[in-house]
């Protein structure tokens, strides 16, 4: 099997986010260009110097990073703190994206995502002025995620452009991308044809996040949990998700000591965590800041059973991408959310752990004492779900999905080179063809 390099096709990616930054998209965009630039294709990523965490360096406006060329352009960066500060970020950075966009030469084909909401129109604008080809990568749906959690209404004049605007976006895609049957189906509700969506869920990398014992686990050691049973919430405190069953779950079982939830990340609903456990001096709940990308395999492997959660309201509008990490590290999954969604039909495919509905505190404290009680069965959910996971949800696996999806639209590479060049250190996988 041949890899190719060469002539290939010029790629635009335009997200809000992008590497060193370690937001989710940032980081599955990062996993993708650098993919699609070892394949052979001239690729560029169009995001701003403003960062996802406010205080962090400034990356320069222009830089090079594993074959892939970064234009940043400037937008505030005053973070989550609340709606205005993340609408003068999406604004600043839609105002910056399209001047840039507009005097970039032709691409061969433009890739957006959706941060901020309904960046894709500057595809859709690339695409009618220019005559490129529009792929929209669907992470997830505005205006549907703000209507379903009820900050905005349905008959606001704005909410009604904003969801024409992404009609349009998503009927003008030549192909769009979704993370899995649920949110395509909310997909084909816009008008999209079955024949234009594709459905590639996110990934991690096997070599990036993958089992550690506990004994050799020297994070676990440090936040001194090396005889407890740790169930973790790993990831965004967002508001798609539901916490209260996770806090109930903890006030049943604060008699047991050897217990210990463990709540690692940040976002909007981090506060009210914190302030439920100080107002309850609930000690088995413990708290650790975001960890980078290259401590996730130490991070995640320090649990026992990884807590996820999902609003039932939001079934196919966001889509929980922790669960493949989780799968990765060989950990189970234990799920509160709707019966039928992405997260729960993986672990119940996989047998990875245990699916309970929204408000299901009994369920969820028997499956906590169950599994604390029961270390064979947690080893062999996680077995399952690390092996589900290298079948169906790694990064080779789900880019070699973009790979095709891409040279459809445009075309491959014309130029072949034998399989194992090494490209920025590493040799290209001849299973990308």
């Amino acid at each position: 099997m041949l890899a190719t390099s060469g002539r290939g096709k010029k790629i635009l990616f335009i997200n809000q986010y992008y590497w060193p930054d370690h937001a989710s998209t940032a980081q599955h965009l990062n996993d993708l260009a650098a993919t699609m630039a070892a394949h052979g294709h001239e690729c560029h990523v169009l995001c701003a110097r403003g960062r996802y965490q406010p205080g962090e360096p400034i990356p320069p406006a222009h830089e090079v990073h594993e074959g892939v060329t970064i234009h940043r352009v400037r937008a505030t960066s005053l973070g989550r703190r609340g709606t205005l500060a993340r609408m003068t970020d999406y604004l600043s950075f839609y105002a910056g994206a399209f001047v840039k966009a507009i005097a970039m030469p032709k691409f061969d084909a433009v890739v957006t995502l959706t941060t901020p909401p309904i960046i894709g129109l500057v595809g859709t604008i690339l695409q009618t002025l220019k005559g490129s080809r529009h792929v929209y990568w669907s992470m997830d749906l505005h205006p549907d995620a703000s209507l379903a959690l009820g900050r905005m209404s349905p008959k606001s004049r704005v909410v009604r452009v904003l969801d024409w605007l992404a009609s349009v976006v998503y009927r003008r895609a030549d192909r769009v991308v979704v993370l899995g049957p649920y949110m395509a189906d909310r997909v084909m509700q816009k008008g999209v044809a079955d024949n234009r969506i594709r459905t590639i869920p996110v990934w991690s990398r096997r070599e990036e996040i993958y089992p550690i014992p506990h004994d050799s686990n020297e994070m676990r050691r440090s936040l001194g949990l090396e005889n407890a049973f740790v169930a973790m919430y790993s990831g965004n405190l967002g508001l798609a998700h539901t916490f209260d069953e996770f806090l109930e779950a903890a006030r049943r079982l604060r008699s047991r000591s050897d217990i210990v939830f463990l709540f690692a990340g940040a976002g909007p609903r981090l506060a009210e965590v914190r302030e439920a456990q100080n107002r309850e001096q609930l000690e088995n709940i413990r708290f650790l800041g975001y960890v980078p990308r290259e401590e996730l395999h130490m991070s995640l492997s320090v649990a026992d059973v990884h807590l996820i959660s999902m609003r039932p309201e939001m079934t196919g509008i966001v889509v929980p991408g922790k669960l493949y990490g989780i799968m990765a590290a060989g950990r189970p999954a234990v799920f509160v959310g709707p019966a039928h969604c992405e997260s729960a039909d993986a672990i119940r495919d996989a047998g990875c752990g245990v699916t309970l509905d929204r408000g299901d505190v009994e369920g969820l404290v028997k499956a906590l004492t169950n599994l604390a009680d029961d270390a064979s069965l947690v080893r062999k959910m996680g077995d399952r779900g690390r092996s589900a996971f290298l079948a169906g949800f790694e990064r080779e696996f789900c880019c070699e999905q973009w790979c095709k999806l891409i040279e459809e639209v445009v075309g491959a590479p014309t130029v072949a080179l034998p399989a194992g060049r090494m490209t920025h250190g590493r040799p290209i996988a001849s299973s990308l063809r």
